[in-house]
């Protein structure tokens, strides 16, 4: 396969052109406005973010691209799946209330919002997988099952289980009902490294599954026939005692959300955007966001959602890192790759090497900067 082309632009602006139009100016570039969309049910995959944590997609932005959508003909509208964990995004009635109160209304969007799987997470369709190693079938949210044609706009930043999360995380996961999400953290199961646990009862707290309990010791101890391994504990202790499953964990979940994007990608027009601004070390769906680990690098556009999520990759390894930050907390050598190091126990690349395999793009690709 032949390297594919990321477009991306930097965040500079001046008072004739603001940063919406140059994400305007970057979509066209990229051959956004080429797309078939012409009465077609266009979803715009996005995270709303959990209340609390500011470092979502701003939906100025969305409105951009809906215009756009709505312009070459197609019907667009904005969506994401309900959550495993607690949290304000566990269901659709406090979805939407979580994403109106970020902001995601339709006067702000210039489109509706729309959650994937239904009420309570139920609402799905079992879409085939090709090729896929884990899988034969995703149980995809009935909303991004049933669209013709799909557009992925993420916000990248780490992750706890997979290293870094882009466009492939936003549509695998992102996509998937609770069932399905059940499928993909399934593999990892958290592990409380006794030595660094202060029994403050912060994972107890928020274990939706109820798995986690601390015991007289003022030790944190799991319950592996309760535990879903959504890895909220993780994202919620600051003594780096809850850690993501060593071993294969991260390896077959990556892949597993590379087969789940493969199923929903398949045979449909798709653009894919990744921010890359506020570079959190944590994913969005805690409510609160670490600083980020390195300064706002811009915008990146492509219509392979490999090669934008290694070029992104890339372009945070390159850029200098913040002081301050997860990142300089453990003692960074200063360059070379930021993710692994801020979690050890994940290896990014795995998924980005099975959508390759799937034929879902490539990891080569040249930049032109728009």
């Amino acid at each position: 396969m032949k390297p594919a082309t990321v477009y991306w632009t930097d965040l500079r602006t001046n008072p004739s052109l603001t940063i919406l139009q140059k994400l305007d100016r970057l979509l066209r570039a990229a051959g956004f406005d080429r797309l078939d969309l012409s009465e077609k049910y266009t979803a715009l995959k996005i995270h709303f973010g959990e209340p609390g944590n500011m470092a979502y997609i701003r939906p100025p932005y969305v409105a951009i691209v809906a215009n756009l959508v709505r312009e070459l003909g197609g019907k667009p509208f904005l969506t994401d799946s309900n959550t495993l964990y607690s949290g304000r995004r566990h269901n659709a009635y406090d979805h939407l209330r979580a994403a109106y109160e970020n902001g995601f209304s339709r006067d702000a969007t210039a489109c509706d919002v729309m959650i994937a799987d239904g009420l309570k997470g139920n609402d799905f369709i079992e879409m085939p997988v090709s090729g896929g190693a884990h899988c034969a079938t995703a149980k995809i949210g009935c909303a991004v099952a049933e669209a013709d044609a799909v557009i992925s706009l993420n916000h990248f930043k780490g992750h706890e289980l997979t290293g870094f999360g882009g466009a492939l995380k936003n549509l695998g996961m992102g996509c998937a009902s609770r069932a399905g999400k059940n499928f993909l953290h399934e593999v990892s199961h958290p592990v409380i490294h006794l030595e660094n646990c202060t029994g403050c009862g912060i994972c107890e707290k928020k274990c939706a599954s109820k798995a986690i309990t601390v015991g007289p010791d003022r030790k944190a101890v799991i319950d592996h026939n309760r535990c879903t391994g959504c890895c909220q504990c993780v994202a919620v202790c600051s003594f780096s005692a809850a850690r993501a499953s060593e071993g294969s964990a991260s390896k077959v979940c990556s892949e597993r959300i590379s087969e789940y994007s493969e199923a929903i990608l398949h045979g449909k027009p798709s653009f894919h955007v990744n921010f890359v601004m506020n570079v959190s070390p944590n994913c969005d769906c805690w409510a609160n966001n670490d600083a980020p680990v390195v300064a706002d690098i811009g915008i990146f556009a492509s219509a392979d959602p490999v090669a934008l999520d290694q070029a992104c990759v890339d372009a945070v390894n390159a850029a200098p890192a913040i002081n301050g930050t997860a990142l300089t907390d453990k003692t960074y050598s200063g360059s070379g790759e930021k993710f692994g190091h801020i979690h050890p126990d994940t290896d990014w690349s795995f998924g980005l090497d099975h959508a390759e395999k799937l034929g879902l793009g490539t990891r080569k690709y040249s930049l032109s900067k728009v």
